[in-house]
């Protein structure tokens, strides 16, 4: 029988970085910006989400940070490496998984049992 983290959407931010950083890189505050704009709002998390995650992701070597100087300003621009791409793929099936089971359960499926 699977168990599920009673805390898994501590898992969101994390998910949502690593797939923004999936095309291109990004500096924090970017990153912070797209999270945003990309989901109508519905993901407005703050740069104290954002950017522990960026340190913890690099920290595991999801990914990598580079800084750059763009008209003028230094920015720590944010990359996915090939084991951040891993730790996507991996994230993202569960996360697929935990939804369709979700769905089914609101719509009375299979895994909504007897009220």
């Amino acid at each position: 029988m699977r168990q599920t983290n009673p805390n898994f959407m501590n898992g969101v931010p994390e998910l949502l970085i690593l797939r923004l950083l999936l095309h291109q890189e990004m500096y924090g505050y970017e990153v912070v910006q797209a999270l945003r704009d990309q989901s109508g709002a519905m993901f407005a998390f703050g740069e104290g989400v954002v950017y522990p995650v960026l340190h913890g992701l690099e920290k595991a070597g999801a990914v990598t940070a580079r800084r750059k100087i763009v008209a003028g300003r230094s920015r720590v621009y944010y990359a996915l490496t090939p084991a951040g791409r891993q730790r996507l793929d991996g994230m993202a099936s569960d996360w697929s998984s935990l939804a369709d089971a979700i769905r089914d359960f609101l719509a009375g499926g299979p895994h909504a049992g007897t009220v």
